[in-house]
């Protein structure tokens, strides 16, 4: 598409008195007396009109097309700079003639790439009242830069303040790699692997060439494949400003920062500073999918669509609130911002042209990138209208779950938002949508500390959910299931503190969720006593042996399986530092973890009952004699559901999951979350088979699991004595 009255080989130049107008516009006469000039401002440039789609810039035969939207602007200019150049080369304003609707295009050729950037002016109303903030002194990113430059250094030289330091930047014409595919994972095979892409080898420990970077990441495909992960989840990668952070650490007084980047500035750039090299994001990114898929592990995005990193009324104008507040934003009757993610405003994602704008991004990650599926923070608000309302039938959630471009890629939603909007189990999924399952997460958390009456809600949760996502027709593969996440304790510290130590974080500790359900095995913190730590390193296998015998997705934490801690910091967004990296070198209870890390993740490979793509049903449907799943208590046969109960076994056979392919054997569950030892009477096997012991996270080191196909056959066929707070696993082959 073009803009109007401007046919292909149309131009304007810069003239004395009239700039940037279609040559057709302008007699012959005046155009023979005019006379080109050069400006400090705006140099000697030749223009003509522009395509309007696609949006941003993309590269013409002669030069460069730069096209933006706004409903509400009365005038646009495009501001040229060369790369560390503070003052612009050439100011452009976008003549009347070359804008179509809510749209100016142009394109500017003979430019020399490379070193070029650009931002935009907007003219307009500054009328807050009434959603406006335009302000043509501000130079503005445009929302749909590829490439950001500002922050290439992490944390940097520039100081913290709110104050906007990035611009676009035109991407060169540079060939760059193309990220290797992948066969892509069955939903119900995936085991994901939730990371912060610096922290995983910022630390020195991890031995990477450039630790804290894409690079560096791509180094550690190996690792993550001999784990047994077969996808990252990355979190936030698009540009943001980690210097936002004003505050100091009360107790160190070193600076704090937005480490985590739930703040985007740039939907469409890679985060400038995660690259090793200088104007190499871009190639660098794509490198490490390519490394990840030679492994064969998928790459998802955790997106943050719900908010900017403009926040509220007095957080900094860097793109959409100078461009067209009241377009990108939710704002109530008296122009003021909604607050539906708890960080100042709200994205209008149902508006048409901000719904256009998130299909695009996403679609431009997937093509370009060949990322494998996105995780969306605060995706409740994704089914707001433009008042805020919930929407039965939100349609920015049906275009990306029907979107050809996306329909390989998997989607994740945290289904709540800061509104107090919960939907898991109820989110609008289309056939397509995943949850993260935070009912999952907090039942788990009850019954591994042995809170009475979680039995139960456990057999559900087990089951992948049915209570949640059968009445609607979905599938097990819909629940993620996770005990951990970035947002909260990590594995250790959930067993290791009983509240949140957040002191360092400068919000004097009322920041974080007061709700860990946590429990700190009967000492706070730090300690020294071997029986404490004991019960806490049997306390994390029994949530990764849970965690892996649960039917949905299972999702891990990143350093979880070898016991990486935070000290008792629940919300540890504000630190880089080497405490709340990987640490490469686990101490001996960490490395005892790993490896049974790795061993439960290898078992649920191996079995394909764990694996299921459709709930179980309790019932015999393939004339096995034993039901897909069947219930246990002390007593075979006869679960206790008692209120007081803290127990409860669960057995498996595996005739009934023989068209998904693996192992098909007998596996029978034992948990006794009861502080004293209990002993499960166990069901008879087929004559030909025998109860042999996989794991028991009541035993030392090495006997607490087994290589597969090593299991130790059991002695003693009626009966198995379970340790207190333990999980064991027993197949029949």
């Amino acid at each position: 598409m073009r803009g109007p009255d401007c046919s292909e080989n149309e131009s304007a130049y810069f003239i004395k008195g009239q700039l940037a107008v279609c040559p057709t516009q302008i007699s012959i006469p005046a155009l023979m007396k005019a006379s080109l000039v050069k400006t400090p401002k705006a140099g000697t440039y030749k223009l003509s009109c522009g395509h309007l789609l696609p949006f941003g810039v993309s590269h013409v035969p002669t030069g460069v097309n730069f096209s933006i939207f706004s409903t509400h602007a009365t005038a646009c200019t495009l501001v040229l700079f060369k790369s560390n150049v503070n003052a612009p080369v050439a100011e452009i304003p976008f003549p009347p003639e070359y804008r179509l609707g809510h749209v100016w295009a142009m394109v500017v050729h003979d430019l020399t790439l490379g070193d070029l950037e650009y931002g935009f002016r907007f003219d307009g109303p500054m009328s807050p009242r009434d959603g406006h903030f335009f302000d043509a002194s501000k130079i503005l990113l445009d929302p749909y830069a590829r490439e950001i430059v500002g922050r290439e250094e992490w944390m940097g030289k520039q100081t913290h303040s709110h104050k906007p330091i990035f611009r676009s930047r035109v991407p060169g014409t540079i060939e760059v790699l193309e990220p290797c595919r992948i066969q892509r994972v069955q939903n119900n095979d995936l085991i994901i692997y939730e990371m912060h892409l610096r922290g995983f080898t910022r630390h020195e420990s991890s031995g990477v060439k450039n630790p804290g970077t894409y690079a560096g990441l791509a180094e550690k495909a190996a690792y993550l494949k001999d784990l047994g992960v077969n996808c990252v989840e990355l979190m936030p990668v698009f540009e943001f400003d980690e210097a936002e952070n004003l505050r100091t650490n009360p107790i160190t007084g070193d600076q704090l920062c937005n480490y985590w980047g739930y703040s985007t500035v740039g939907f469409f750039a890679p985060k400038t500073s995660y690259a090793a090299g200088e104007g190499t994001t871009v190639r660098e990114m794509k490198e490490m999918v390519s490394a990840l898929h030679k492994s064969g592990i998928e790459v998802m995005l955790d997106v943050v669509f719900n908010h900017t990193a403009e926040g509220g009324a007095d957080g900094p104008v860097f793109s959409f609130r100078g461009i067209d507040n009241k377009t990108w934003y939710i704002l109530d009757e008296k122009g003021a911002f909604a607050n539906y993610s708890g960080c100042g405003n709200t994205v209008n994602c149902n508006y048409p042209a901000v719904r256009e704008f998130v299909i695009n991004c996403l679609r431009y990650w997937a093509a370009e990138y060949h990322i494998d599926g996105f995780r969306f923070d605060l995706a409740s608000i994704l089914g707001r209208d433009t008042k805020g309302a919930p929407l039965a039938n939100p349609p920015l959630l049906e275009f990306l779950a029907h979107d050809p471009v996306l329909a390989d890629c998997k989607l994740v939603a945290e289904a709540w938002d800061a509104g107090g909007l919960y939907q898991v189990g109820n989110f609008p999924a289309y056939g397509r949508w995943m949850e993260w399952n935070g009912k999952y997460r907090d039942c788990a958390r009850r019954f591994l500390k042995g809170d009475p009456g979680m039995v139960g809600e456990m057999v559900q949760r087990i089951m992948g959910s049915p209570d949640l996502y059968a009445t609607a027709g979905r599938k097990p593969t819909a629940s993620v299931n996770f005990i951990t996440c970035h947002d909260g304790f990590t594995l250790r510290d959930l067993f290791s503190y009983n509240g949140k130590h957040n002191l360092e974080n400068g919000e004097i500790n009322t920041d974080g969720s007061n709700d860990n359900l946590s429990w700190n095995c009967g000492t706070e913190g730090v300690t020294t006593d071997p029986a404490t730590l004991n019960l806490r390193l049997r306390h994390s296998k029994n949530a990764m042996a849970l965690l892996m015998v649960s039917q949905g997705v299972p999702m891990l934490s990143m350093g979880d399986e070898c016991g990486r801690t935070q000290r008792g910091n629940n919300n540890a967004y504000c630190h880089d530092a080497d405490w709340n990296w990987m640490n490469w070198e686990p101490d001996a209870d960490g490395k005892k973890l790993l490896r049974f890390t790795k061993a439960m993740i290898a078992f649920r490979k191996d079995n394909a009952a764990l694996r299921q793509t459709e709930f179980l049903s309790e019932r015999d449907q393939v004339g096995s004699g034993y039901p897909d799943i069947s219930w246990h208590g002390v007593l075979p046969w006869h679960p206790d559901w008692t209120p007081g109960s803290r127990s409860m076994a669960f057995m498996l056979c595996g005739r009934h999951s023989q068209a998904i392919g693996g192992n098909h054997q007998f596996i029978y569950v034992v948990c006794n979350m009861y502080y004293q030892p209990l002993t499960f009477g166990l069901p008879v096997l087929p004559k030909t088979k025998k109860w042999h012991r996989f794991a028991d996270t009541g035993l030392p080191e090495p006997k607490d699991i087994c290589q597969i196909g090593k299991e130790e056959i059991l002695t003693n066929q009626k009966s198995y004595s379970a340790r207190e707070w333990s999980i064991a696993i027993l197949v029949g082959k």
